[in-house]
């Protein structure tokens, strides 16, 4: 009787298993049109890290990842690509030549995309001049990775934004391969999905979520503009900024200095959601 209802019971969930796919979540969090991405570029990367802030988000700035070199700037959908430590079945399973997921992740990628590697370590290289020669040809918006490049002089004469933990002579099939493209990918501690806002600047790269994009850039452009106002009055009336400043996205008191400065500017609670009560997030 046992073994028969055990019969019974291992059918059952085999056909349950056939019937469902395994139990995971979409890689993609949204789509961002090319209009809002061209809005989320024009921010600094400290906006989106306070608008991110603002929401109760988790930090979502890629701390090891630097401009190769000064005055880089870079803005696009997340194509991301993981690596793997090496192993001798990894190397043999992983589809060969021109249909490994590295140059999958290539082929995906254009002027409003930007590819995110996640290294298994900061002095691994993810790459160098023959394989980004591709990614030249593509016209990328950027690369990302929380690894290490080669071939750095060639790379900035590539011409595209690079932001990379550093440099280095290693090879890097001897310690990682490439694994998996356009899956969810941790970066140095940050979660990047698929499709997500990445902006890299001088002070670093972050990633804004594909699902609350529109959110973000609606707080953290509302932030931009009330420090710009902050910045012209202390200039214009030199003192210390703690009559304005720091404040809080929707916490801003009509009566406060600073809303009182901000309504001289035409901006009030009925046209900003920075003021206490207007919060929309």
């Amino acid at each position: 009787m046992l073994s028969s209802t055990s019969r019974l019971l291992s059918s059952s969930t085999l056909r349950s298993v056939a019937l469902r796919s395994f139990a995971t979540g979409p890689a993609s969090g949204g789509h961002i049109s090319d209009e809002l991405l061209s809005k989320l570029g024009s921010l600094s990367t400290q906006a989106l890290v306070d608008g991110l802030w603002v929401m109760g988000w988790p930090a979502a700035q890629i701390d090891n990842a630097r401009p190769l070199a000064p005055s880089m700037r870079c803005v696009g959908r997340a194509v991301t690509l993981q690596f793997v430590p090496a192993r001798p079945d990894i190397a043999q399973d992983k589809p060969a030549g021109g249909e490994s997921p590295e140059y999958e992740a290539f082929e995906l990628c254009g002027p409003n995309e930007v590819l995110v590697m996640a290294s298994v370590g900061p002095h691994e290289s993810v790459g160098g001049d023959i394989k980004f020669l591709r990614l030249m040809q593509r016209k990328i918006g950027g690369l990302v990775t929380d690894g290490s490049v080669r071939d750095t002089d060639e790379i900035i004469n590539y011409g595209f934004p690079c932001f990379s933990h550093g440099t280095t002579a290693r090879q890097g099939p001897a310690a990682m391969q490439p694994w998996e493209c356009n899956g969810v990918v941790n970066v140095s501690g940050v979660t990047v999905r698929p499709g997500d806002a990445i902006v890299g600047d001088q002070d670093g790269v972050v990633v804004v979520p594909a699902k609350v994009a529109e959110k973000v850039y609606n707080i953290a452009h509302g932030r931009e503009v009330i420090e710009g106002i902050v910045k012209e009055e202390l200039s214009k009336n030199p003192g210390p900024p703690g009559k304005f400043y720091p404040f809080m996205s929707g916490k801003i008191k009509v009566e406060s200095p600073l809303g009182k400065l901000l309504a001289s500017k035409g901006i009030t609670p009925e046209n900003s959601n920075q003021f206490e009560g207007t919060a929309d997030w």
